[in-house]
């Protein structure tokens, strides 16, 4: 199964390039941005580069499941399936900031057996494989040692966050930690993977949004899992934490669970 694993991975990283293909041209350029049901925006970057990986999942491994954020599931109930999120942090793309990120998961019966997060305008990439040390454009990473919330640094999607229903847990989270930032949706996990921060807590996330993170969390030495402490899987994971510590996670699921 590794051997295949490897192969999958290498195809998720073909997938990844074929994205920022299509996407980095758009960037920083006159586009059209509409609205989806759910009040969020979308763009000829995101349908353009899902259509181009879903071609090439289609053409490679047919009997393969697609579940895409921009046009659903195609073979969802298969034993493999991709999960595609073409421009995760829209919002940022579309504001010009190179926070966005294509996050591409190959689950097996529902477990992330492969993740990449790739940023397309900086050519950064993170690749995640079960069982795997996780690398960075192709280096080592692992994330830092940090044992209290006090020494923290954290990220969250958005102010969003802060202004909704769990509003009070999150200032919370964020009272308790050294730093905060927002707005780097799936790359900040990244930054974690790497060692550069030490918790990402998040909410409203879709499998799209989740799922490719957990290997590559995990790969560097981190832990990821709902706000319960359940394993991410696909359906396990709309409400999110990441840390690079066990201790640090430990700490911050007594305050996200109230």
């Amino acid at each position: 199964m590794s051997g295949d694993l490897k192969e999958f991975a290498a195809f998720a990283g073909q997938l990844a390039d074929a994205a920022g293909d299509f996407a980095r041209p758009l960037f920083r350029k006159p586009i059209d941005i509409i609205s989806k049901d759910d009040a969020s925006p979308v763009t000829e970057a995101d349908r353009g580069a899902e259509k181009v990986m879903r071609a090439l999942i289609a053409a490679r491994y047919p009997e393969h499941g697609i579940l895409g954020e921009e046009f659903g599931a195609d073979r969802a109930d298969a034993e493999w399936v991709w999960h595609l999120d073409p421009i995760d942090g829209t919002a940022s793309f579309i504001t010009g900031s190179a926070h966005f990120t294509t996050l591409i998961a190959l689950t097996r019966d529902g477990v992330p057996v492969v993740g990449v997060i790739n940023q397309p305008i900086n050519h950064e990439r993170w690749v995640g494989i079960e069982g795997r040390p996780s690398p960075f454009n192709g280096q080592p990473i692992a994330t830092r040692a940090c044992a209290t919330l006090a020494d923290a640094a954290m990220y969250t999607w958005g102010m969003e966050c802060v202004l909704g229903d769990n509003g009070d847990r999150f200032q919370s989270l964020i009272r308790a930690t050294k730093r905060a930032r927002f707005s780097a949706d799936g790359y900040a996990y990244g930054l974690l993977a790497s060692g550069f921060i030490d918790l990402v807590a998040d909410e409203t996330m879709k499998p799209h949004d989740y799922l490719a993170l957990a290997p590559v969390v995990k790969g560097a030495g981190g832990c990821i899992t709902d706000w319960q402490g359940n394993e991410i899987r696909f359906g396990i994971g709309e409400y999110t934490v990441a840390s690079g510590d066990a201790r640090v996670h430990e700490q911050a699921l007594r305050i996200l669970q109230g």
